[in-house]
């Protein structure tokens, strides 16, 4: 079995993942539409919220080219409920034994937070060599990736918290960084505000900044 399933899964797509945060269902579809309409291949749906496992279910009843996935999984019972509603992958602020036997149960990719080279290790002895770098900026940012690839060479990374349009780039600049997450893509305040044209607008735009 491959060590990079989500890697797999996600071939093709481009490396921006909004990790959207939606109040209200109602919400799903247009932005999805926007999110698609401007390229991006990959949406991480926070379960921060009641409505979230009803958005990725509605999300992926809409049969677009997007890969949905549940984001913020911190405790083993939201796997089920995740794939229940169409899932193809789950990522997590941390980690725990508990989330990585429920990871295996259900066969969903997942993408374990860390924040420190022995959590990474610990991971990494657990059979997870893609990892989410939580929060990246304030952890060492693009430093501590230059300064951990010589030492986990095997281990590719997902960093959030502190990624913008502006440093996106940076940071997929590193050879061990496969993508890069946030809220910048699609923010919050944008979304509650039905202003798809902007979510749309943003995240074309950050799709440019990553490609000069």
């Amino acid at each position: 079995m491959s060590h990079y399933p989500f890697k797999a899964l996600a071939a093709g797509k481009p490396p921006l993942i909004p990790v959207i945060h939606v109040e209200n269902a109602d919400h799903a579809e247009p932005v999805l539409e926007a999110l698609v309409a401007a390229g991006i291949g990959l949406v991480e749906v926070t379960l921060r919220t009641t409505a979230a496992i009803e958005v990725i279910r509605r999300m992926v009843k809409l049969g677009s080219p997007a890969i949905i996935g549940a984001g913020t999984i911190t405790r083993p019972e939201q796997f089920d409920a995740a794939v229940d509603a169409g899932a193809k992958f789950g990522v997590g602020p941390a980690f725990s034994p508990s989330l990585f036997e429920a990871s295996r149960k259900t066969g969903l990719p997942f993408i374990p937070g860390i924040g420190t080279a022995s959590e990474a290790l610990w991971a990494r002895e657990a059979g997870f060599y893609e990892l989410k770098l939580f929060p990246a900026e304030f952890v060492g940012g693009i430093g501590w990736f230059k300064h951990i690839e010589p030492i986990y060479p095997d281990l590719i990374f997902c960093p959030t918290a502190g990624i913008n349009a502006a440093n996106a780039k940076d940071f997929l600049g590193c050879p061990n960084v496969f993508a890069v997450g946030g809220g910048f893509l699609a923010p919050r305040d944008r979304i509650e505000a039905e202003d798809w044209a902007a979510v749309e607008s943003l995240s074309r735009q950050a799709l440019a900044a990553i490609k000069d």
